[in-house]
């Protein structure tokens, strides 16, 4: 098992098709390991590699409307933040005793 980044877009592109095919409104968090699950699919058919892909479905985007809504409206970007962003970002959380 390995971690992926994907950018937001494609994300939703990812969870509009499986809407579309399997009827399920995926939560953004799921819809990521869908995007994830499709590139691995897609590879197999570039390369004739059988392989078994498992992802986890859970949540529901009826929570997350306004996202589909930015996504759907062409508002969403794909902002990938630098490491002085997160660096900036990790310095301005709290320092809680005993947590290293």
């Amino acid at each position: 098992m390995e971690a992926r980044a994907v950018e937001q877009t494609a994300v939703f592109e990812a969870a509009e098709l499986f809407a579309r095919v399997e009827g399920i409104l995926p939560a953004p968090e799921s819809a990521h390991a869908i995007r994830v699950a499709i590139d691995e699919a897609m590879a197999c058919k570039e390369t004739g590699e059988a392989k078994d892909i498992l992802f986890g479905l859970t949540g529901t985007g009826y929570f997350d409307l306004v996202a589909y809504q930015k996504f759907n409206d062409g508002q969403m970007s794909d902002y990938i933040p630098t490491d002085e962003d997160l660096a900036r970002g990790f310095a301005g959380l709290p320092q809680v005793p005993g947590l290293g």
